[in-house]
């Protein structure tokens, strides 16, 4: 049993495999985290992460520890055994929170139920009610909470914040966003969840670039209205795959962002995504452009690979998350993808070693002023933009507006 800070990844879905497990795997071999569990419904999503060839290669001398068991049947399910491996933590260890967006309160509400310290991937939540709720309990009980918006630990915005924030670019005015990940993502456990009723393309891939545009600018949004195209999966549930979304901020600048689960397969990127952002001094005009789908790379390989989406001809991101042989055991990740879930961690850690409880109240206060992390109290707007963006998508496209003062809230908007 090591000394170090345990972590329990609740999800072992694909985001697990492709970021959270090696990262962690990572963190571990550095010293900075001990023990990995993880919890899932089942053991076959378990099983696929422990025969999975490239952590295989990766990290050849580290396991996690399984919830259940991997011998277990895998066609019995345990919806309650994450809060029982959960409980069994140390206080103040960490929970990592990967599953679909409506599932996320209730486990969010468990690992603050333990005292533990939490990691989630975005969005927090799908109220905001509930993320202003996970903040104050989080306050109050010293945790940090940190949102998983990788795309803050990409140095293209890193530069580009400073750059915003120190009035290069002048005022944001006018910008488009599109993220479209690939078709085969509708034939994953996607249709079981991302479903109508539930979800929707904007509520899960536009976060991203919304909850971006903030972080570069410092503005907030004023008003959202999504205009959603149900489709249906291979196994005949209905979801809005594709959708169209306008959000009008603060200063009366206007985001339109594009999302879908329809990128083809045999595309050269891993998905279409990419930014572009025009703003003025009242002078001159300024752009930011991004094609953050094509990181000027390209490769053709002797035949395509194994996985869901790989292609024989690809243009491969070597910025989000890669494997590099840097000498010794393994591989070591790279990219902001890693990144992100190492700065979350660090930022625990350091949390975690202050002496009382009102010093780890000061340092989370520190680190919501500072907005690098995403955090429930910081980020907020993001959970009235899922709120807005579920009403308009549900009513056909009408806008809505959200409220910050007195009293933060959506409502339809009025002409």
């Amino acid at each position: 049993m090591s000394s170090k800070v345990p972590v329990c990844i609740v999800g072992g879905g694909m985001i697990t495999q492709v970021q959270i497990l090696p990262s962690l795997y990572q963190l571990q071999r550095l010293g900075l985290v001990g023990d990995i569990h993880i919890c899932a419904l089942n053991s076959a999503p378990l099983r696929t992460l422990a025969e999975d060839p490239m952590l295989k290669k990766a990290f050849p001398t580290q396991q996690f520890i399984a919830h259940p068991p991997l011998a277990t049947d895998p066609a019995q399910n345990k919806p309650e055994l994450f809060k029982e491996t959960i409980a069994a933590l140390p206080k103040h260890s960490i929970v990592v929170v990967a599953v679909p967006d409506q599932l996320h309160y209730g486990a969010l509400q468990v690992a603050l139920q333990y005292d533990q310290h939490i990691c989630c991937v975005k969005p927090l939540v799908l109220k905001h009610d509930q993320a202003e709720e996970i903040g104050q309990k989080a306050y109050e009980k010293g945790l940090l909470v940190g949102v998983e918006y990788h795309k803050r630990f990409d140095d293209i915005n890193l530069i580009e914040r400073r750059l915003w924030r120190e009035g290069k670019f002048g005022e944001f005015k006018l910008g488009h966003a599109d993220l479209h990940e690939c078709w085969y993502y509708r034939h994953s456990n996607f249709q079981n969840w991302c479903t109508a009723e539930n979800s929707d393309a904007f509520s899960y891939i536009a976060c991203h670039y919304i909850d971006l545009v903030h972080f570069l600018t410092g503005l907030k949004p004023a008003s959202v209205s999504v205009y959603g195209i149900k489709d249906k999966y291979p196994n005949g549930r209905e979801g809005y795959l594709w959708t169209d979304g306008r959000v009008i901020w603060q200063n009366g600048a206007v985001l339109n962002v594009q999302n879908s689960l329809s990128y083809p397969d045999e595309g050269p990127g891993g998905n279409y995504q990419g930014m572009r952002l025009f703003g003025s001094n009242g002078k001159l005009g300024t752009m930011v452009n991004h094609n953050d789908q094509f990181r000027g790379v390209e490769h053709a390989y002797t035949a395509k690979g194994d996985s869901p989406g790989d292609t024989q001809f690809t243009q491969p991101n070597p910025t989000y998350f890669q494997f590099l042989d840097l000498g010794g055991e393994g591989l070591t990740p790279t990219g902001y993808g890693y990144r992100s879930i190492a700065y979350i961690i660090q930022k625990i850690n350091e949390c975690r070693a202050k002496p009382t409880l009102e010093a780890r109240r000061e340092f989370i206060r520190a680190i919501d002023a500072e907005g690098i992390m995403a955090t429930p109290r910081n980020s907020a707007f993001n959970e009235l933009v899922m709120e807005a963006g579920r009403m308009s998508i549900l009513n056909g496209g009408r806008e809505v507006e959200i409220t910050y003062a007195p009293q933060a809230g959506v409502r339809f908007k009025t002409y």
